[in-house]
C-alpha cells in the first residue's frame, strides 16, 4: 500500500495485500501505542481497537494513512496519502490500464468514475477498495 510496503504486491490477492495493510496498521499502533494514534489522529478509539482484535473496521485511506504518520519514522499523512493514489496511478499507466478497463478488471465491484474520483482524491477510498485497485493493477503491470 504505502511506500511500496507490500514488494511483492503484484504476486498477492487482493485478501493477501488487506492483511498485509492490517498487519502494517497494528504493527504502527503496537510502536507507537494506542493512545498515541488515538490522540494523533481523527480515528475513533473503538475504531483502533478494532484493529488491534483483528477487525476489519472499514477504515479509509486517509484514516490509514494518518494512522501510520503517527509513527515519527515516516513522512506525515499527507505525503503517505500522496504516495498511496500516486502508486496506483503510476501503475494504471505502466499498464497501460484505463478506468473502464480497471472497473472490468475488478469485476464491476467499482464503477469507471467512481475509480477516478477515489483515485484522484475528490472521494475517499478505503482500505479496502485500495487493496482491490492495488492488486489488479500491479498483477497486470509488464
Amino acid at each position: 500500500m504505502l511506500r511500496g510496503e507490500v514488494p511483492s504486491a503484484g504476486d498477492a490477492t487482493r485478501e493477501e495485500l488487506l492483511t498485509a495493510y492490517e498487519e502494517l496498521l497494528v504493527g504502527t499502533i503496537k510502536r507507537v501505542g494506542f493512545e498515541a494514534v488515538v490522540s494523533g489522529t481523527a480515528i475513533d478509539e473503538s475504531t483502533v481497537r478494532a484493529l488491534l482484535e483483528g477487525d476489519r473496521p472499514g477504515l479509509t485511506l486517509e484514516e490509514a494513512t494518518a494512522l501510520l504518520a503517527t509513527d515519527p519514522d515516516r513522512p506525515d499523512a499527507d505525503t503517505l496519502l500522496a504516495e498511496a493514489r500516486n502508486m496506483l496511478l503510476m501503475g494504471m499507466s505502466a499498464a497501460i490500464l484505463d478506468v473502464e478497463t480497471l472497473a472490468a478488471g475488478v469485476d464491476g465491484a467499482m464503477e469507471p468514475k467512481e475509480i477516478q474520483q477515489k483515485v484522484e482524491g475528490r472521494h475517499q477510498m478505503t482500505v479496502e477498495e485500495y487493496a482491490l485497485l492495488h492488486s489488479y493493477i500491479e498483477g497486470v503491470k509488464p
